[in-house]
């Protein structure tokens, strides 16, 4: 299996998780993030072995930059969203809608586009959704939306781009600063809620998330799958 690892949105929470768990197991990453201030810390925790650049994943032209900067990868992992937050659909505005679209539809399928050039053919290519994928939960329409646009690209590109894998993980809730939109109390409550209703009785973890991805990655015989990692909410409460 191939060691260079690259991951897109590698600066901060299910990124940086999974770039952790990745270098500790002899991985060498190469992490990209928008934010300088992010990038630095994240590669001072990563160590020697870790190198990363700035890159706007919305931006076709720094994308094809970086990875011709980078050169051969074995792996892309894409873990970059659009705007944190829920909104009523009565409220959703188109221009909330097209954010949610660059910031993450649009930004995976470039990340993917100039990725392929430098990608080993039996490598692999590993995309984050979301649990609102599917999961007819108010206030998320816009997410939903183009969370399950990225898990239907999955089959299509695990046969279109084989032997090249293609995986994703649907998170289910995850302890992140995605949730920083809500104040900490709020925040709380809205956590203890759903640990309440879900059969594993918490949210979960980036490094959760990550030990997926890591799994996806490894595997060199799973492709065109969409794993869940939400603790069982889709079951409903443990009876």
């Amino acid at each position: 299996m191939g060691n260079r690892v690259v991951i897109v949105g590698g600066t901060s929470g299910i990124g940086l998780a999974t770039a952790r768990r990745l270098a500790s197991h002899g991985r060498e990453m190469i992490i990209a993030g928008r934010g300088a201030e992010k990038l630095a810390a994240a590669l001072a925790e990563l160590g020697p072995d870790a190198t990363g650049r700035t890159v706007d994943a919305r931006d076709e032209d720094d994308l094809a930059r970086f990875f011709a900067e980078v050169g051969p990868i074995d792996h892309l992992v894409v873990t970059v969203t659009g705007p944190s937050g829920t909104t009523p659909f009565r409220e959703l505005t188109l221009d909330h809608v097209r954010q949610h679209v660059d910031g993450k539809l649009l930004a995976h399928t470039a990340a993917i586009q100039a990725a392929l050039p430098h990608l080993a053919a039996g490598g692999s290519i590993t995309l984050v959704s979301a649990a609102s994928a599917g999961g007819a939960m108010p206030t998320t329409a816009a997410l939903a939306a183009v969370n399950a646009s990225v898990e239907a690209m999955v089959p299509v590109l695990a046969v279109e781009l084989a032997p090249l894998r293609v995986n994703a993980v649907s998170p289910g809730v995850i302890d992140t600063d995605w949730w920083s939109f809500l104040p900490d109390g709020a925040r709380a409550e809205v956590f203890d809620s759903i640990a309440s209703s879900t059969p594993a009785g918490r949210v979960g973890t980036a490094d959760d998330v990550a030990h997926a991805i890591e799994f996806l990655v490894d595997n060199s015989f799973t492709t065109g799958i969409v794993v869940r990692v939400d603790g069982g909410a889709r079951l409903g409460a443990p009876k």
